[in-house]
C-alpha cells in the first residue's frame, strides 16, 4: 500500500512525458527503485564537472541549469519546471557533468540512477524500450535546440556574406 506521499509522487509523474506510456505498476516500479529527494531554495543539485550517472524529474518546483565560462562567472541556460527532466546523457556516458542545476524554490526531484534503470529495463523490456525511446527524443530535441542557438549566435556575430566580402577584399590586394 502507497502512502499518500507516494501517491501524490505517483499522479505528478503521470504528467512526465518519460512516464507518460507506462501503466500503474510500472510507474510503482520506478517509484519504487528511484529516490525522491527534497531541496530547499537555491540548492546545488549538479555540479558541473562532476560524474554522475543519474537522471532526474523535476515533480515538484523548479531549477536553473547553468554552465561556467572560463572567466569563473556562471551562464544562465534555462529554467527547468514540474514534468522536465534532467541528465539523460548520464545515463549513457560516463562523463563529467556540463552543466550545473540549483533549485530556485523548495523542489522535489526523483533520481533514477543508471543500475536501477538497466534493471529495470532486463526486467521490463517493453516499459524500458518506451522509456529509452522518449530519452532518445529528448536529447535529439536538445541537441537539435543547441545547433539552432549556435547558428542564431554565430549568425549575430558575424553575416557569411561580410565575411566572404572581406576575404574577396584581402585576396584582391
Amino acid at each position: 500500500m502507497l502512502s499518500d506521499q507516494e501517491q501524490d509522487y505517483l499522479r505528478r509523474m503521470k504528467d512526465v512525458i518519460l512516464f507518460r506510456y507506462l501503466d500503474e505498476p510500472m510507474l510503482e516500479e520506478i517509484l519504487r527503485i528511484s529516490e525522491v529527494e527534497q531541496f530547499e531554495p537555491e540548492s546545488k543539485v549538479i555540479a558541473e564537472g562532476e560524474e554522475d550517472s543519474c537522471l532526474y524529474v523535476v515533480l515538484a518546483g523548479s531549477v536553473t541549469v547553468s554552465v561556467r565560462e572560463q572567466s569563473g562567472k556562471d551562464v544562465y541556460i534555462c529554467t527547468l519546471g514540474e514534468g522536465d527532466v534532467f541528465g539523460e546523457a548520464g545515463m549513457f556516458v560516463k562523463s563529467k557533468r556540463t552543466a550545473s542545476v540549483s533549485t530556485v524554490i523548495e523542489t522535489v526531484l526523483l533520481k533514477l540512477s543508471r543500475q536501477e534503470f538497466i534493471r529495470f529495463i532486463k526486467s521490463q523490456p517493453a516499459a524500458g524500450i518506451k522509456m529509452l525511446m522518449i530519452i532518445i527524443y529528448s536529447l535529439l530535441r536538445k541537441l537539435r535546440e543547441a545547433n539552432q542557438e549556435l547558428a542564431f549566435e554565430r549568425k549575430t556575430h558575424f553575416d557569411q556574406e561580410d565575411v566572404d566580402s572581406f576575404i574577396d577584399e584581402i585576396m584582391r590586394q
